[in-house]
């Protein structure tokens, strides 16, 4: 009980560190960032709200002013199902990528921050 409340309150803690550090939006040009809209209806982010991992790739979603939809795959148990499913197994985050008919499901904050950076930083 006092370690499930402990958890709960440094994943409180973490994500208002994050509200208060929150780095700047990056500034694109009104049909660049319609472009960067539409490619990102593509993606999707299932994710945990606390999740220090999570955090870390949301941060990064904002400061690529990159609009994903972000499922919780902790309190909604259609996202988790469909990760599990879909995706193969229950770990956050994971970027679902549809490109070509196809859905590719990307895990760890590392190669999710990449993939993202490669694709919409430029």
């Amino acid at each position: 009980m006092l370690l499930k409340a402990l958890r709960i309150g440094l994943g409180q803690l973490v994500v208002f560190g994050d509200w208060i550090s929150r780095p700047r939006k990056l500034a694109r040009s009104p049909e660049a960032q319609a472009k960067v809209e539409q490619a990102a209806t593509d993606l999707a982010l299932y994710q945990f709200h606390a999740c220090p991992f999570c955090v870390k790739v949301r941060r990064n979603l904002h400061r690529l002013n990159l609009p994903v939809e972000l499922r919780d795959a902790k309190n909604d148990a259609q996202h988790r199902q469909t990760l599990e499913q879909q995706g193969g197994r229950i770990k956050v985050p994971c970027l679902r990528i549809e490109e070509n008919g196809q859905s590719t499901w990307l895990y760890e904050s590392k190669a999710i921050i990449a993939y993202l950076d490669q694709r919409f930083a430029g």
